[in-house]
């Protein structure tokens, strides 16, 4: 063997033997990027464990509404760190089975189907729009939070899958009549299939335009709440993380999100760039990153910002330890200053992903 050939292999190993978070630490993030380091449910498996936020570097806590009490805002105060609620604004499971008015209704007149796990609702009908609203009043006085995420932040659909269900919604009578009183528009139809394709094939533009102002709509009122209580509080949306082309415009044509109408009204973005849920590799997380950095023109120091959140969890695919350090990196791509993983759970079950945060994060505490 040539020595040249020889030089050639030990080269190859010695670059093969970097540590991958060495390469991304130097060339993707710049020191003091991060402002929040974060982790998405209780702290409480890290606490009965006697590991401390601080001990984590872990400087911002994101969990369900409904599992904040006192004394998980009092150990928050003592350790100094931030708590946001996630907040599930067109959730409808639980609601739409006991109020069938709030059911979101398909192109044929029938009631949609649950898609996948998620059960929808209809964002328009007006009781459910008070319930909901009223639920975030409350919250926003109990308890001393930093902010608010709002989460299932689009029309009934489940876009956390490989391949995402999708259904035309909704057509039921209060939303074909606001649609045409707010759009100036007369549906003709005898019936809901009739009236719902003749929106499809004659009105769809102003159809799409119309969904995604009833989203924005939602965030508006959510922001108001806020805003009032807590003058200083977070406004921010988990959202689906497609691009503006992907599955033929769904984002907007489907869901109903339109970051044009969104990026104004809302502090912080949460891209659930959950890759291994919806069967995609690693590095698709750096380049959503970036590609959403440009589409809403982010910066890290001024609004809006983007605080990523990525996958944590083995489901349906096992996340190693080495992995989600390479996702956290890819998370902190471009105009990324905030991070936080789902879940915190999945972390706590595992000491090297455990080890894996606390280094991570402790590097972007410091600067590095």
């Amino acid at each position: 063997m040539s020595l040249f050939l020889i030089s050639c292999i030990i080269l190859a190993e010695i670059i093969s033997s970097f540590r991958f978070s060495d390469h991304i630490e130097a060339n993707q993030v710049k020191p003091g990027k991060i402002e929040i380091r974060g982790i998405y449910g209780s702290p409480n498996p890290f606490w009965n464990k006697n590991i401390s936020m601080n001990q984590l570097n872990v400087n911002a806590i994101f969990l369900n509404w409904h599992i904040i009490d006192a004394s998980l805002m009092e150990q928050a105060k003592k350790e100094g760190v931030k708590v946001f609620a996630e907040f599930p604004a067109l959730n409808g499971k639980g609601y739409v089975e006991n109020h069938p008015e709030a059911w979101p209704v398909d192109r044929n007149g029938k009631k949609a189907d649950q898609a996948s796990w998620f059960m929808g609702v209809c964002p328009t009908e007006p009781g459910f729009r008070q319930f909901r609203m009223n639920e975030l009043s409350q919250l926003i006085m109990k308890y001393p939070i930093n902010g608010v995420f709002l989460d299932y932040l689009h029309w009934h659909a489940q876009f956390e899958e490989p391949e995402p269900i999708l259904p035309e919604t909704c057509f039921c009578e209060n939303c074909i009549r606001t649609f045409e009183s707010e759009m100036s528009i007369d549906v003709p139809g005898l019936d809901t299939k009739e009236q719902a394709d003749w929106i499809l094939g004659k009105k769809e533009k102003q159809w799409r335009e119309w969904r995604c102002s009833v989203i924005q709509g939602w965030v508006k009122d959510a922001r108001t709440i806020v805003k009032t209580e807590k003058q200083d509080g977070i406004l921010g949306i988990y959202h689906c993380p497609w691009n503006d082309d992907e599955f033929n415009g769904a984002r907007y044509r489907i869901l109903g999100l339109d970051y044009d109408k969104l990026r104004n009204i809302t502090d912080v973005f949460s891209p659930m760039v959950y890759h291994g849920r919806m069967g995609r590799k690693p590095e698709w997380v750096r380049e959503n990153i970036e590609w959403f950095t440009r589409r809403i023109d982010a910066k890290p120091e001024s609004f809006p910002k983007i605080w990523t959140i990525i996958q944590a969890y083995d489901d349906p695919v096992k996340i190693s330890a080495g992995e989600f350090e390479k996702l956290l990196w890819f998370g902190a791509a471009a105009g990324s200053s905030g991070m936080m993983m789902f879940t915190s759970n999945a972390v706590t079950e595992s000491p090297e992903k455990t080890e894996v945060l606390k280094n991570v994060y402790g590097k972007w505490k410091s600067g590095k």
